[in-house]
């Protein structure tokens, strides 16, 4: 074991680079079966080995591609096959295109479109396997890591151990103490990682340094200090090393680019998803012949208010003034199914094309809880920066019972980080929240209950 433990970077790349290879390999094996110029030597060949290689390399950087060890086995599926299908659609149109010429085809076809589906098939049972080979591969050569939870309540214990406890192959918690636990410090000696919640901030730091001192792995949370260092950058003035956090808006460029992607992005939403949203609209009428739409203020750019449109997914007598709760009786039978595939708010494409919303940025709150959430927490306020969007890390990474604090760095993180790459690249992922439907809408529980306490006592 010890020796799998000293090569294990090397037997992962080899699994990555086999799966890399055979992704590839399928594709032009399948259709050098039947049209062989696809694997001659040819420029038309080395044009699409080239687009396949570029395109797969390109979508794996933006799905998160084949991070066994981090991720679990479906994420990783899921991950590599959206990236897999675009290079196979991509690279397959790019086959049709070139066949166009007085000695092939006089005009467009699509060339053998069943071979595309066996590939893609034959593509995905592979990556199944290596998702599972490699996790196990990478699990059997380390075993969880021992961790410890140091915090302030245990509240805030289960709000973090309850995320933890997800990851069993990667984390056993061993620990879970109060952070004025005199024994402190000889329990982060113990393990060998360390997550660091809801601490003031001077005890946090004292933590860390030690942790850091012990050469121990540390997890902890964003405060508005580590929110600022995002987008922060080092600058050495002299000899003197410096973080330098320069306050950054839109540019005239950025914003004007922004706004066209807006408009392209959804008049053809709206083209594509018209039909479906008409079947949509019948179903909510059929139902309970109630509206189909429903209107609601919601706080965008500076704080402005506009009327976000939804598909009706709630009993009209109903209250839409509070954030739904798991097993919520407001949610109608049809209201289930479009918030399980976020499908409610595909009309929201007409308020980003009115200007009102933007396809990426966080999202636009209900003002009640925009009032709510800014009185707990004054930095609330910060993520109406921009203007409200669709999708973004936000709506991404995060679920419908996501803490407001939570939801807060995820909309900085995004406002610190902002390009047009990371646009486009948060436009691709949200094919993903889709294919994790019954994680992202999550509802608020009711049940107050602490599933996690200290394992010793408080003084």
């Amino acid at each position: 074991m010890k020796i799998l433990y000293k090569c294990q970077n090397s037997i992962l790349f080899l699994l990555k680079a086999t799966l890399y290879v055979v992704i590839v390999a399928t594709f032009f094996v399948v259709f050098g079966s039947k049209y062989e110029w696809v694997l001659g030597l040819s420029r038309t060949s080395g044009v699409s080995l080239v687009t396949f290689c570029v395109v797969l390399t390109a979508t794996i950087s933006v799905y998160g591609g084949y991070l066994i060890g981090r991720l679990k086995s479906k994420p990783i599926i899921i991950s590599m096959s959206l990236a897999t299908i675009i290079a196979d659609v991509i690279t397959y149109l790019q086959f049709c295109i070139m066949s166009v010429n007085p000695h092939y085809n006089a005009h467009f076809v699509f060339e053998s479109p069943h071979l595309l589906l066996l590939v893609m098939v034959i593509q995905i049972a592979v990556i199944v396997s290596f998702a599972y080979l490699g996790n196990y591969v990478y699990f059997t050569i380390n075993p969880p890591e021992n961790c410890c939870i140091i915090t302030s309540s245990e509240e805030s214990l289960n709000a973090i151990a309850e995320k933890i406890s997800k990851y069993r192959k990667q984390y056993k918690i061993s620990d879970m103490i109060h952070y004025t636990s005199p024994n402190v410090f000889d329990i982060i000696n113990k393990n060998d990682t360390i997550f660091l919640y809801d601490i003031p901030q001077k005890e946090k730091i004292i933590l860390n340094e030690y942790c850091y001192a012990s050469k121990k792995n540390i997890y902890y949370n964003f405060e508005m200090s580590d929110v600022v260092a995002l987008g922060a950058r080092t600058v050495i003035l002299d000899d003197k090393p410096v973080v330098s956090a320069v306050v950054r808006d839109l540019t005239l460029e950025q914003r004007f680019i922004k706004r066209i992607m807006d408009i392209v992005i959804s008049l053809i939403a709206i083209l594509v998803f018209g039909i479906p949203m008409l079947i949509c609209a019948l179903a909510i009428k059929l139902e309970d012949g109630g509206h189909v739409f429903f209107r609601q203020a919601r706080a965008t750019k500076g704080g402005k208010l506009f009327m976000v449109y939804k598909f009706r997914t709630m009993k009209e007598e109903g209250s839409y003034n509070k954030s739904v709760t798991s097993d919520d009786d407001r949610i109608t039978k049809v209201g289930k199914f479009l918030r399980k595939f976020r499908v409610d708010e595909l009309p929201q494409f007409f308020n980003i094309l009115k200007g009102d919303m933007s396809v990426v940025g966080p999202r636009p709150e209900m003002v009640e809880n925009v009032d709510k959430y800014t009185a707990e927490l004054p930095e609330f306020s910060y993520r109406l920066r921009v203007k409200g969007g669709l999708t973004g890390y936000g709506q991404i990474a995060g679920k419908y019972n996501t803490s407001p604090k939570d939801k807060l760095v995820l909309d900085l993180m995004y406002i610190e980080h902002y390009s047009l790459w990371l646009d486009f690249k948060l436009i691709l992922q949200t094919v993903t929240v889709l294919l994790k439907a019954s994680d992202s809408t999550e509802a608020f529980g009711e049940n107050g209950k602490l599933k996690y306490h200290f394992t010793e006592p408080v003084e």
